[in-house]
């Protein structure tokens, strides 16, 4: 049975001299693994290789989902041409896509992700090259990586202590963050929590109320992705590869 649906590429390997075996996370369908058949010749059906971050309509044969699908067709949308004129804005990318490859399953459709992840390409792409360039990407992905969290059910408790269900009151004290308890801890309750992080003032009224991130400084998004690091790190068993590349000043 042929499948059509939007989708981006997340991931390539190669796996001829002509083919290759391509990540894609599907709009309708969710992530798929797929062999893109004679990709690598100059000719293909594909328009050649598949690159990283292609986004278009896809036609793929599913007949079995404990095998590889069969990639027939790829209709490819403009490409994004200038992820790659910046390293530390590639890297970026890449790190949310080994995210959303490490977060989702195979098969389980996460639309609303879907439309997030491609837009957060899409801002990447169109960014304007200013001295606050590497803040800007920061704050989108933190943004990207706070939508992520809260469509894999692992969004964590910002607006109140997790363990004691108190309002955090930041006029008083500042908070800690712990990825056990998957969410704030006053000050009252840190002690249980050897696990905790330090938060300061911005970082902790910018995670609760989002639409302050796009506007944080610097030092607030490092911060957060700090935190974000350390929670994904604790979530998955393991650190994410690409993390070592984002806070890297």
């Amino acid at each position: 049975m042929l499948t059509k649906d939007d989708a981006i590429c997340i991931r390539t390997i190669d796996y001829s001299e002509t083919s290759q075996i391509v990540t894609f996370f599907a709009k309708a369908t969710g992530k798929i693994g797929a062999i893109a058949k004679g990709s690598k010749r100059a000719r293909s059906a594909f328009d050649g290789p598949i690159e990283l971050f292609a986004h278009g309509k896809i036609v793929f044969s599913d007949s079995s989902r404990e095998k590889l699908a069969t990639l027939t067709e790829f209709q490819q949308q403009p490409a994004l041409a200038d992820l790659n004129r910046d390293i530390y804005v590639f890297n970026c990318c890449l790190f949310a896509a080994e995210l959303v490859n490490l977060l989702t399953k195979e098969y389980d459709p996460h639309p609303g992700l879907y439309d997030c992840f491609l837009q957060f390409l899409c801002n990447a792409d169109k960014r304007r090259e200013t001295t606050d360039e590497r803040r800007n990407i920061l704050a989108l992905l933190v943004l990207f990586q706070l939508a992520l969290l809260k469509e894999a059910g692992l969004s964590p408790v910002l607006d109140m202590c997790v363990n004691c269900k108190r309002k955090i009151q930041i006029s008083r004290s500042y908070p800690w963050f712990s990825s056990a308890a998957n969410g704030l801890i006053c000050r009252d309750c840190e002690n249980s929590f050897p696990d905790k992080l330090p938060l300061a003032k911005d970082a902790v009224k910018s995670l609760a109320d989002i639409k302050l991130i796009a506007a944080a400084d610097a030092g607030t998004l490092t911060q957060i992705e700090k935190l974000l690091i350390s929670h994904f790190t604790y979530t998955l068993g393991r650190t994410p590869k690409m993390a070592k590349h984002i806070l890297k000043t």
